[in-house]
């Protein structure tokens, strides 16, 4: 049976949080970045030019996605389906 990907989701209005973004070596993930205030996590992809903001995410989870030894599969077992807002970025991939 052919997999089902999910309908692309909205860009979120307003402005994101401002949150020092890391590069990683990963064929899937571009950027991590973590705002220990707010425990927002912020994901960059390779493909698409979109940031992802994860709120109420513990200091702990985005120690270890640093530290994984694939951050796409990490992301994939530990942060995908966590809720998330969405923001657009200028196609150069700055925020």
């Amino acid at each position: 049976m052919p997999r089902q990907s999910a309908a692309p989701v909205a860009f979120s209005e307003g402005e994101p949080l401002v949150i020092n973004m890391q590069a990683v070596e990963s064929n899937q993930v571009a950027a991590i970045g973590y705002d220990v205030e707010t425990k927002t996590l912020a994901v960059t992809f390779t493909r698409g030019f979109a940031l992802y903001q994860y709120p109420n995410v513990e200091l702990e989870v985005h120690a270890a996605f640093m530290a994984a030894e694939s951050a796409g599969k990490f992301f994939a077992a530990h942060i995908k389906d966590l809720p998330f807002r969405k923001f657009k970025l200028a196609e150069t991939g700055a925020a």
